[in-house]
C-alpha cells in the first residue's frame, strides 16, 4: 500500500476540524464506517514552510474519507511508506 502526501498550510493547522485524530473518529462513527478503523493509517509530520506547515501521509482508505468529509487536499507527493519523522495521528500503523 502507498501514500498521498498531502500538505496543509498555517492557517489550515489553525482550525482544529482540520486534525485528522480530532475529526476522522467521530466522521467514521456519524457515518456508520467504523469498520475501516482497521484499515485507515494517517501520519503527520512537520512541514517546512508556512503553506506546508504540516504533512499528512494518508493511505487509499484515509484520503477516500478525508475527500468525503470534504476537507483540503493538496496532494504534493507519493511514498510507499510515512516518512521516518512522521507520527501516527489515527489509525493503523504502517505495516508491508
Amino acid at each position: 500500500m502507498s501514500y498521498d502526501v498531502l500538505s496543509q498550510t498555517a492557517k489550515e493547522v489553525q482550525d482544529l476540524a482540520n486534525a485528522p485524530a480530532l475529526t476522522v473518529g467521530p466522521h467514521l462513527l456519524e457515518t456508520e464506517q467504523i469498520h475501516l478503523l482497521n484499515s485507515i493509517s494517517i501520519y503527520s509530520a512537520r512541514g517546512e514552510s508556512r503553506e506546508q506547515l504540516r504533512l499528512l501521509y494518508m493511505n487509499p482508505p484515509a484520503l477516500s474519507i478525508w475527500k468525503e468529509m470534504g476537507k483540503p487536499i493538496r496532494i504534493i507527493g507519493h511514498t510507499k511508506r510515512p516518512s521516518a519523522a512522521a507520527a501516527l495521528e489515527f489509525g493503523v500503523p504502517f505495516s508491508e
